[in-house]
């Protein structure tokens, strides 16, 4: 049982939460948690943050194209897809920085730079754990031996996005999103969201003839979704109260929250708006595993150089995990082009994690 498992490219992770690998499984092979969950959430995050933020940049964008809310009763529905990039120095990170309770480089000589899941098509260092013999001092057992995951060579993660705008009075603007629980592959997603746009130049009469558009905004996203994954014990001779069945239900929980609040402008003139924003944004990854996981131990009873599958090895509860998401300033320009009621916009967003947006959609008053 090896992290190989992991090396088929991942295509796109978080953006649909589905995995999708070169055997087009949606199934996600985790063999490497038999090190220990905790260290094997240590690695999963170092490995995927990337991916991960760079899908929350992307996700927390395309709220607007335009400062200029509709008019009460107006509306508009808008598709648009914001691709995430992921920096040059997110395409690897050091094994020897994370502190894990028993995985260990099998040659520290060597090296300890690994792939994140965005870099180089290659596999990292190799690693593995070692448990002591119980009554034989000195005597280690190997109960894992893996290479980190070699990286996707793909640093742009795609986030689409439907969104509907409704004008309320008082110059203001409602932003709705929103997809039911739907099943994707193996999984499943939903998503819910809303923003609120408040026009400022419509109290100072200065704007009145000007074709200039100034308004504040603030949105909020939760995206929530399962992927299925795979840690499976060799065999279930020396379980009492489990059998392999019994594993075949492990999911990655993922939840990524957003927020926005940002003051944008934009000039309109008929059919054409050209339009920028500056503000301060927040997105935040939690993944939490659900299911039994299978954990080798050593037990001197049965053997004194291989590890065993027995009850007091499964986990049932995983601690959830954080991942540190990009937070900070974000400035975007971009322009909408509007042919009666249909538009057309694309803009360009500035920050750790550069995120373009482009998109379509009808508009109404």
């Amino acid at each position: 049982m090896n992290i190989n498992h992991l090396k088929k490219p991942v295509l796109i992770l978080l953006a649909v939460l589905a995995i999708n690998t070169q055997e087009g499984k949606a199934q996600l092979e985790t063999d490497f948690f038999k090190s220990g969950i905790n260290d094997g959430m240590k690695l999963m995050e170092a490995y995927i943050s990337p991916f991960a933020n760079a899908f929350g940049a992307g996700f927390n964008s395309a709220w607007y194209n335009t400062a200029k809310p509709h008019k009460f009763g107006g509306f508009d529905v808008t598709l648009s897809v914001s691709a995430g990039f992921v920096p040059d120095d997110a395409l690897e990170f050091d094994l020897a920085d994370i502190e894990f309770s028993n995985l260990q480089l099998v040659n520290p000589a060597a090296g300890s730079i690994a792939p994140t899941i965005a870099g180089e098509t290659e596999s990292g260092p190799a690693l593995h754990a070692l448990q002591p013999v119980p009554g034989y001092p000195g005597t280690e057992v190997e109960v894992v031996n893996f290479n980190s995951p070699q990286g996707t060579g793909f640093g742009v993660v795609p986030a689409p996005m439907l969104q509907a705008g409704i004008g309320l009075p008082l110059g203001s603007e409602i932003k709705l999103r929103y997809i039911p629980n739907t099943p994707v592959d193996e999984g499943s997603l939903q998503l819910f969201g809303g923003g609120l746009m408040k026009s400022i130049t419509e109290h100072i009469k200065a704007f009145n003839l000007l074709p200039v558009n100034i308004s504040a905004f603030a949105g909020y996203n939760k995206l929530s979704g399962t992927i299925p994954i795979s840690v499976q014990p060799e065999s279930d001779m020396y379980y009492t109260n489990y059998t392999l069945a019994d594993f075949n239900d492990q999911v990655f929980n993922v939840d990524v929250t957003s927020w926005n609040v940002s003051l944008i402008g934009s000039v309109d003139i008929p059919m054409v708006s050209g339009y920028a924003g500056i503000g301060y944004s927040k997105t935040a990854t939690v993944l939490a595993v659900d299911g039994y996981i299978p954990l080798p131990t050593v037990d001197p009873a049965i053997s004194t150089t291989s590890p065993v599958y027995k009850d007091e090895g499964v986990v049932e509860d995983v601690e959830e995990i954080n991942i540190e998401n990009y937070s900070g300033l974000r400035l975007n320009v971009g322009a909408r082009l509007k042919l009666a009621v249909f538009t057309i916009h694309a803009d360009y967003t500035y920050a750790d994690y550069n995120v373009f947006t482009a998109g379509i959609g009808i508009s109404f008053r």
